[in-house]
């Protein structure tokens, strides 16, 4: 039994390193309240299905703002940035959480603050097709320090 607590253990350290790499795009209070809740720390079921349904989610939210993009539908861009927000946010994903609300600001020809109205449909788009190449890599790098963290051969 103590080989298996200090693996528990070991694990734990070295996830909580992993976190740390992850600097101002994760808000470790946010995500350990996430963690706190599992029965098993080995196998963190729980938190480990949030964050792979939050995976899933985010790649096909990414497609349907492509699709938003390129139809120049800044109404749904708006919706999807807001939806994506959310998400993110209950994951403490700062940096990603922080470009879908750009976006969702930009969605509604606002600034990237959300206090300053922007009537150009083009400077909208433009800005959205910016930020959402940006949000993707803030993305692909806090999936591959979670998968990391969940011990994931494919990060």
């Amino acid at each position: 039994m103590a080989s298996r607590s200090e693996s528990a253990e070991d694990r734990s350290e070295e996830g909580s390193a992993t976190l740390l790499e992850c600097g101002d795009s994760l808000d470790a209070l946010t995500f350990e309240q996430i963690l706190e809740m599992d029965d098993d720390e080995d196998e963190r079921e729980f938190s480990r299905s949030i964050v792979y349904g939050f995976f899933e989610q985010a790649v096909q939210t990414f497609k349907k703002m492509e699709t938003s993009l390129q139809k120049g539908d800044l109404v749904q861009l708006s919706s999807l940035g807001h939806f994506l927000k959310g998400s993110s946010a209950t994951l403490g994903l700062t940096k990603v959480k922080d470009s879908c609300e750009k976006i969702q600001h930009y969605g509604a020809h606002k600034d990237e603050s959300g206090t300053v109205d922007e009537v150009d449909d083009a400077l909208c788009l433009h800005r959205i097709k910016t930020t959402l190449a940006k949000v993707k890599v803030e993305y692909a790098e806090v999936e591959k320090v979670l998968k990391h963290f969940y011990h994931d051969s494919n990060a």
